[in-house]
C-alpha cells in the first residue's frame, strides 16, 4: 500500500524546512542581529576553553562582578559551545539557525501529540506569523530554545506528564531566567481546568513548583542566583523605565504592530472567530491557549522583546479553535499525517482547510521573511569596535579598566577583548543595583555633564582608558578640554583615550 510521507520522516523533514527558513533570514547579512549574540558566544567559547564556569573579572562595578557572578544562561551557554569551534560570528548564527528550527519543531510536536489537522501545516505558518518573530528567533540568545520549553511544557500539562513537568522546570531554571513563564503556564493550566471542568488541578503546580525550588537550590551558582533573580527581575516587573534600559524592555506602538505582526493578530482573530462558529465549550486546551496568548499579548503591549512568544501562541490558539470545525468538514483519513491516496477519488482528495491553511502559509511567509531578512541586512556591522579593541588588547596591562559611555558597547567590546575589564554591561540596572551613586555619575559624565570627567573616571571607576563612540559628542567636547585626558585611538567608529593620572 503507497503512503504519502512517512510519519518517521516528516520531523525530520519539518526540521530542515525551518532550517531552511531561518538560513535564509540569518545569512541575508554576515552581520548578526542585535549585540547580546556577541557576549553568549564569547562566553560559551570562554567555558570550552577555560572550564564550564570561567573567572568572571569583566564587569567589577555590577552585580555580575567576580564574587557574585551569575550565568543566568548556563544551558544555553552549554548549547552553544559546540557552535564555538572555527569563526565565532559564523558558528554563533548557525547557533541561532539550529535552536530556532528545534523550537519550531517542539510546536509541531505539540501539535502533532494534539492531534490536531494537518500539523504540519500549522507548524509551518511560524515562517510567516511575524517578521518581528523571525528576526528575534535569529538572534543567538536563549529565547528560541525558551519557546521550544514552553512548547512542551503546554504539551505535558495537557497530557498530565508532571513528572516530566519537574525536569523540564528544573532544567529550565539552568538555561534561562525567564523560568517563571513555566510557573504561569501552570496558573492558566489550573484556571483554564476550573473554567471549563469546574474542578481544581493543582498536581502541575506542586511538580512545576518543585522543579523550579530544585533548579535554585541545586545550581551550580547557589547561592548567589537567588540574590541576582531577584535583583533582575523585580526592577522590570515594577518600573522597567526608571534606568534606560535596552529598547526590547519599552513597547511597540500600534502602527509598528500591525507592521510586523499582522498575521499574528489576524490568526488570533481568526481563533476567536472560530469559537463563535463552533458554537461549542471551549475544551481545557483552547482554553489554556487562548489565556496564554492573552498573556503574552499583554506582555507584548508593555516590551516588545516578548515578540518571541505571542505570535506562535496565537498560531497555537487558532490551531486549537479551529480543530473542531475542520475535523467537522474533514473525512478523519484526510487529517492524519499518513493518507492512502488509493482509497479516495481525485475529488475527495481536495482539502479545501488545507488549501486555505496552504495560502496563509505561503502569503504570510513571502511577506515575513524578506521583511526580516531587511532587518538582518540593517544590523550594525560586525567588525564594529573590533579595531579599537585590538589597540586596547595590544597597547593596555592585562585587566587594565575601560570606561565605556556606552552600556550595550560591552559584548561586542568582550567578544573581541577579555583582556581589560569594562564599567556596566548586558544590562544597565546591574551597576544601578550595585552602586547607584557611581551609576549616577557615569550617566552624568557620558552625557557630558561633568567638567573634566577624567578626575572621576580615574579616582571614583578606577578605570585607566575610554571608550566612546563619536555620537557622544558632548562627552567628546568635555574631553577636548581636559589635560587629564589623552587621545590615542581613532577610527571611523571610536574613540580611545588614556587616563593620565596626575
Amino acid at each position: 500500500m503507497r503512503k504519502n510521507i512517512p510519519l518517521n520522516f516528516l520531523p525530520l523533514i519539518l526540521f530542515l524546512l525551518f532550517f531552511l527558513g531561518m538560513a535564509v533570514i540569518q545569512f541575508a547579512s554576515p552581520d548578526m542581529p542585535d549585540n547580546d549574540g556577541f557576549y553568549h558566544i564569547k562566553l560559551a567559547y570562554l567555558m570550552r576553553t577555560e572550564g564550564l564556569k570561567p573567572n568572571f573579572s569583566y564587569l567589577p562595578l555590577s552585580i555580575l562582578n567576580q564574587d557574585e557572578f551569575y550565568d543566568h544562561h548556563f544551558l544555553f551557554h552549554v548549547a552553544l559551545i559546540p557552535f564555538t569551534f572555527g569563526d565565532l560570528r559564523v558558528g554563533a548564527k548557525w547557533a541561532a539557525v539550529v535552536f530556532s528550527a528545534l523550537a519550531f519543531l517542539a510546536v509541531w510536536f505539540l501539535f502533532h501529540r494534539q492531534r490536531v489537522p494537518f500539523s504540519w501545516l500549522w507548524a509551518l505558518a511560524l515562517l510567516g506569523i511575524s517578521d518581528a518573530f523571525l528576526y528575534s528567533m535569529s538572534i543567538t540568545r536563549a529565547q528560541s530554545l525558551s519557546l521550544g520549553v514552553l512548547a512542551l511544557g503546554f504539551l505535558w500539562l495537557l497530557e498530565g506528564k508532571y513528572w516530566r513537568l519537574a525536569i523540564l522546570s528544573f532544567l529550565y531554571v539552568w538555561m534561562y531566567d525567564a523560568f517563571p513563564l513555566l510557573a504561569a503556564l501552570g496558573v492558566l493550566h489550573f484556571a483554564a481546568i476550573a473554567m471549563t471542568e469546574r474542578r481544581l488541578e493543582y498536581r502541575p503546580l506542586i511538580f512545576i513548583g518543585g522543579g523550579i525550588i530544585l533548579g535554585m537550590l541545586i545550581n551550580p551558582y547557589f547561592p548567589v542566583n537567588i540574590t541576582f533573580s531577584i535583583q533582575h527581575m523585580l526592577p522590570k516587573l515594577t518600573n522597567a523605565t526608571s534606568v534606560r534600559v535596552g529598547n526590547e524592555w519599552y513597547p511597540y506602538d500600534t502602527g509598528q504592530i500591525l507592521k510586523n505582526s499582522l498575521p499574528a493578530l489576524v490568526a488570533f482573530a481568526s481563533g476567536i472567530f472560530a469559537l463563535g462558529l463552533a458554537g461549542r465549550k471551549m475544551t481545557v486546551r483552547t482554553a489554556l491557549a487562548l489565556l496564554t496568548a492573552l498573556l503574552f499579548g499583554l506582555m507584548l503591549f508593555q516590551a516588545r522583546r516578548f515578540v518571541e512568544y505571542f505570535p506562535p501562541f496565537a498560531l497555537i490558539f487558532a490551531a486549537f479553535a479551529w480543530t473542531p470545525l475542520i475535523s467537522d468538514v474533514q473525512p478523519e483519513d484526510q487529517t492524519e499525517e499518513l493518507v492512502d491516496p488509493t482509497r479516495q477519488t481525485l475529488l475527495s482528495r481536495i482539502s479545501y482547510p488545507a488549501i486555505l491553511l496552504a495560502a496563509f502559509v505561503l502569503l504570510t511567509a513571502f511577506k515575513s521573511i524578506p521583511a526580516a531578512q531587511k532587518s538582518i541586512q540593517d544590523s550594525k556591522s560586525y567588525t564594529l569596535y573590533a579595531n579599537a579593541s585590538t589597540w586596547l588588547k595590544e597597547n593596555s596591562p592585562a585587566g587594565s579598566r575601560v570606561f565605556q559611555t556606552d552600556w550595550d558597547d560591552f559584548p561586542r567590546l568582550f567578544f573581541y577583548n577579555t583582556h581589560n575589564s569594562y564599567l556596566a554591561g548586558l544590562d544597565p540596572t546591574y551597576m544601578q543595583l550595585f552602586n547607584p551613586k557611581l551609576y549616577d555619575l557615569w550617566v552624568k559624565i557620558s552625557r557630558g555633564e561633568v567638567d573634566k570627567p577624567s578626575r572621576y573616571i580615574s579616582k571614583s571607576f578606577g578605570a585607566s582608558y575610554v571608550h566612546t563612540d563619536l555620537s557622544h559628542v558632548d562627552f567628546l567636547d568635555m574631553a577636548k578640554n581636559d589635560p587629564g585626558l589623552k587621545e590615542v585611538f581613532r577610527d571611523s567608529q571610536a574613540v580611545i583615550f588614556e587616563v593620565l593620572v596626575p
